[in-house]
């Protein structure tokens, strides 16, 4: 593995931070965020942007660079005790979890309650805990991949991968999230912890080599647009393919990046994505609410364009007037949740 292969995701406060795997998710937060955006201001104005074109050209590749990058570190901690693991693992996503489903769901019950009563909302709630709400399933999911990938060590990883990318090329549709995006992006994070060296060795040759990773990126682009725009982008092994393809685009542009030290400003969202992704919904929805509504900018692109970074800005912002007050247990788990050993901790980090 490379040099560079220390743990971005580490909520160890001495664990050294890689430079273009925080550049990687700062991409990949502002496109999650940007998708939310776009799509809720089309919903609410009944028409379609420019930014549309944008938020479909990266559904292919949106979440599972997200999901590979989160397995990329998994090798350095998966032989841990259970109790550390799923601590670090299982408790920390949950703890963020139940916060949060209990502010989104505290700003959306009332409409709720007009919809079908204030009785059917304690239901509705107690359901979240089984249907992941809102924005937050990504870190619902998370500890079950990590979990999985524990209980089956003993298994041979070719036939865990093997199994993994069938169940994507089925595009299993139950109607449960859990189950269904299970089956759509579990294979991107296995590949994250089994293939680790080799994401590293592409990020190294980008490094090395910048004129051919252009090169290569803007062949992916053209192919990703042409898939996309033909209608064929998640057929079956077509959808795998450029999950990976996108992926990998994503981490040499963040290799890139890092290499010139540009755009440093994606580097600290990617470095603090999951502030971005817990926060987000509240700064998002009421400058959509506001923009719509006062129509001062009639071109629903800018409107979505400026609710997106509404809604990257604003969390961190709030993260930022939060973090030294009573109030940063909303981005920093507490003594008492933490069920091993617990390490001194600077901010909320992903993962190990």
């Amino acid at each position: 593995m490379s040099r560079n292969s220390t743990a971005a995701f580490s909520a160890d406060p001495a664990a050294s931070r890689v430079d273009w795997v925080d550049y990687a998710k700062g991409i990949c937060i502002v496109m999650v965020v940007m998708m939310h955006s776009v799509l809720g201001v089309e919903a609410a104005a009944g028409r379609e942007g420019f930014m549309h074109v944008v938020v479909a050209f990266a559904k292919p590749f949106r979440m599972p660079d997200f999901f590979l990058i989160s397995g990329l570190f998994l090798s350095r901690v998966i032989d841990r005790d259970w109790r550390t693991y799923l601590d670090r693992k299982v408790v920390h996503f949950a703890y963020f979890y139940a916060l949060w489903v209990t502010i989104q769901f505290g700003f959306k019950a009332p409409s709720f309650a007009a919809e079908q009563g204030w009785g059917h909302v304690g239901l509705l709630y107690l359901e979240s805990f089984i249907e992941p709400f809102g924005t937050l399933w990504f870190i619902y999911l998370l500890p079950i991949f990590f979990v999985v990938t524990k209980l089956t060590r003993g298994v041979p990883a070719i036939m865990i991968w093997a199994a993994a990318a069938a169940l994507e090329m089925l595009h299993v549709t139950t109607g449960w999230t859990v189950i269904d995006e299970f089956a759509s992006r579990f294979v991107y994070f296995y590949s994250g912890y089994l293939f680790a060296n080799y994401v590293f060795a592409l990020s190294d040759g980008a490094r090395n080599r910048p004129e051919a990773a252009v090169a290569g990126l803007g062949a992916w682009a053209l192919l990703n647009a042409v898939l996309v725009n033909a209608g064929i982008s998640e057929w079956p092994l077509i959808s795998l393919a450029l999950g990976y393809a996108g992926a990998c685009a994503i981490i040499v542009i963040g290799t890139l990046l890092a290499k010139m030290r540009w755009l440093d400003a994606l580097r600290y969202c990617g470095e603090h994505s999951i502030v971005i992704y817990l926060a987000f919904f509240l700064p998002m929805a009421v400058t959509r609410t506001v923009l719509l509504k006062t129509g001062v900018i009639g071109d629903i692109g800018v409107v979505a364009l400026l609710v997106n970074l509404a809604g990257v800005i604003g969390a961190l912002v709030i993260w930022w007037a939060l973090r030294r007050t009573p109030l940063n247990v909303l981005f920093e788990r507490p003594a008492m949740f933490w069920i091993a050993p617990k390490k001194p901790r600077p901010t909320l980090q992903a993962a190990e």
